[in-house]
């Protein structure tokens, strides 16, 4: 299975780009992941209703260009539906045993998606109600793709 991460914004500091790239090792043996940075675009404090969707419009281009047709998308969202690591796991391999041989995993940026992206997107997916800077939310989501993985495969793995 190929699991692409579409993600708004790259790791800046290296702490997060090693806890990234120790992920992506671990989940060598299990998939082919890839990991697809856009830029995302500044944001200031106060800004206006149309400036906000000027930036999401922007980043909703770049992201939905790293989306292949047939890739099954779930796009991160404080609203979306939540799963456990195991219902996760379960999900995943669900999909896999329907023939979905890739799955693209969307990561907005400050402002989270747009509703192109989210329209898109075949599910809608909440890690919790508490909003994550995008470097640590691509760190945890690759860590609950490799808990995922160990749990599919009844692999010992840390609670």
């Amino acid at each position: 299975m190929t699991i692409r991460i579409a993600a708004a914004g790259k790791l800046k500091e290296r702490y997060w780009r090693d806890a990234a790239a120790e992920y992506a090792k671990r989940l060598g043996r299990y998939c082919r992941l890839q990991i697809a940075e856009v830029a995302d675009e500044p944001t200031g404090e106060d800004i206006s209703d149309r400036v906000r969707e000027q930036i999401l419009g922007k980043e909703a281009q770049h992201l939905l260009r790293q989306i292949p047709e047939q890739s099954y998308c779930i796009a991160l969202a404080i609203d979306g539906k939540r799963y456990s690591s195991e219902t996760f796991s379960s999900f995943l391999k669900e999909r896999m045993d329907h023939g979905v041989s890739d799955l693209t995993l969307v990561i907005g940026g400050s402002l989270g998606l747009a509703p192109e992206v989210l329209k898109r997107a075949d599910l809608s997916l909440s890690f919790s109600d508490f909003t994550f800077p995008h470097q640590l939310m691509r760190v945890i989501l690759l860590e609950q793709i490799y808990r995922s993985f160990r749990i599919m495969y009844h692999e010992p793995y840390h609670k």
